[in-house]
């Protein structure tokens, strides 16, 4: 097991309105990019217009991309330009391109108590700090970030490792 696989991560439950794929990749950037986390509304803006800008990427990567979709070229950009029709693994690559970040995809797997990871998209935009999403196994996706008692943790241990250095000079003068 990666350390990517054993970091705490901790799931946020994304509305499933058909528009979940795009709702959590869009929370993922927000917090990537260090903002805070978008509301169920801001979610929807945010994922209506990322389901554009993915729609537009896969008509300038056509070549590289009609022959794996299914069906008409034509006929699958036009359902995926609708805000209800669900997304996956093309859409998570194109996602990935549009957004020029890297984008891990976890599944609970029989057995397992934590998730693994089971696709990783855009690692040509680096591999580290990925937007996390997490894979229901039938047609879901929710949003992940670090735990947060994991970040207090970090904290904590940053404030005192400088408590600590203060201390230690004040004590030496």
């Amino acid at each position: 097991m990666s350390d990517r696989e054993l970091r705490p991560l901790r799931s946020i439950r994304i509305t499933g309105d058909g528009r979940c794929l795009f709702r959590s990749v869009a929370y993922g950037a927000c917090l990537r990019r260090g903002k805070q986390s978008p509301s169920d509304s801001v979610q929807k803006e945010l994922a209506d217009e990322l389901r554009s800008k993915v729609a537009d990427e896969f008509v300038r990567r056509r070549g590289d991309t009609e022959w794996f979709l299914e069906g008409d070229f034509e006929s699958y950009v036009r359902q995926m330009r609708k805000p209800h029709v669900w997304g996956g693994e093309p859409e998570l690559l194109m996602c990935s391109h549009v957004l020029r970040m890297p984008i891990t995809v976890y599944m609970y797997t029989k057995g397992s108590d934590s998730p693994r990871i089971i696709a990783e998209y855009g690692q040509e935009y680096g591999k580290d700090n990925p937007i996390c999403v997490l894979y229901d196994g039938y047609g879901h996706y929710d949003a992940l970030q670090p735990s947060l008692e994991r970040n207090t943790d970090n904290r904590r241990l940053r404030y005192l490792r400088l408590f600590s250095r203060t201390v230690s000079r004040s004590s030496a003068t």
